[in-house]
């Protein structure tokens, strides 16, 4: 009976730690599994193979015995493999088993009770599965769906509003089906939110710049700010600085599954600067200059 090295099917190091090992399950369960190779033999196979490998060294008790059993093994190759290997010895004798294809002849003499017994189909969950989907601002904000095709089903998945960057939407018993009679993983909605041209969203906040002329951020005024719930009013203060951040309270976003709470909006006001300009705005701009000179000499004295 051929020796079967759990560590090379699994791709892990022979003092890979549990995380090592799952994860390497994992990525090669997900690779394999049936419902993603439909009436792949080989796939098929290998799937049945990693599942046996993570079986072992998953379980201290099952990785312990095993690997006594492959140094001896190693040992036995390296004297020339003279004379049948004791396999005997390391079996469970008081194990018992039924009849499967779920494990291999080395499996079940190792851990079912002798050899040509196969041990029992013990159930798993399947693996879940991240499904990536991008929305916009605006569907984030207002809340969106999407039609997800799963198994030749076509469902109907409601994405919340507030949804962001990295949100995720379960399904239960939507994933990859279960090992052994064992029940389905589940399907994750993973959410990306496309940038937007105006906003720039920090958590339930966003950022947005506003254009004022030299004259309203001189004198003072109104003007109006695009969000993502409608045009709102905002007032410049005279003397507005370029660079200024006014805050809008409660027109940012919608706080994920908080009924009624929204982040606030954050205007910078950008101060444009006229660079065409009559020879009597020249003028009047001139005069102001010299109105404003002796203030500023008077402050410097």
């Amino acid at each position: 009976m051929e020796y079967q090295d759990y560590y090379k099917t699994l791709g892990v190091a022979r003092n890979a730690d549990d995380k090592e090992i799952k994860k390497a399950y994992r990525n090669l369960a997900r690779k394999y599994h049936p419902d993603k190779n439909p009436g792949d033999q080989e796939a098929e196979s290998k799937f049945k193979q990693i599942n046996e490998a993570y079986e072992v060294l998953s379980d201290a008790d099952k990785r312990r015995k095993y690997d006594q059993l492959g140094s001896n093994y190693q040992t036995w190759q390296q004297g020339g493999g003279r004379g049948d290997f004791n396999w005997g010895e390391y079996s469970n004798a008081n194990a018992g088993g039924e009849g499967g294809d779920s494990f291999s002849d080395f499996f079940s003499t190792i851990f079912g009770g002798g050899f040509g017994t196969r041990t029992r189909n013990t159930p798993s969950r399947g693996q879940d599965i991240d499904q990536a989907v991008e929305i916009t601002l605006e569907e984030a904000y207002h809340g969106t769906e999407r039609v997800i095709n799963r198994n030749g089903t076509k469902r109907t998945i409601r994405i919340p509003r507030g949804a962001k960057e990295g949100t995720k939407v379960k399904l239960s018993g939507q994933g990859y089906a279960g090992f052994g009679g064992g029940p389905a993983g589940d399907l994750y909605l993973v959410i990306s939110v496309k940038p937007h041209p105006q906003f720039e969203r920090r958590d339930d906040d966003l950022y947005t710049d506003l254009k004022v002329d030299l004259y309203k951020s001189v004198l003072g005024g109104e003007m109006t700010v695009g969000t993502l719930a409608g045009d709102v009013k905002l007032r410049i203060p005279a003397g507005t600085q370029s660079g200024k951040t006014i805050r809008i309270a409660g027109r940012g976003m919608p706080k994920l599954r908080k009924e009624d709470e929204y982040g606030d909006l954050f205007v910078r006001v950008l101060v444009q600067v006229p660079t065409s300009l009559t020879e009597e705005e020249k003028k009047l701009f001139q005069q102001l200059a010299a109105l404003r000179q002796p203030q500023s000499t008077a402050q410097q004295g």
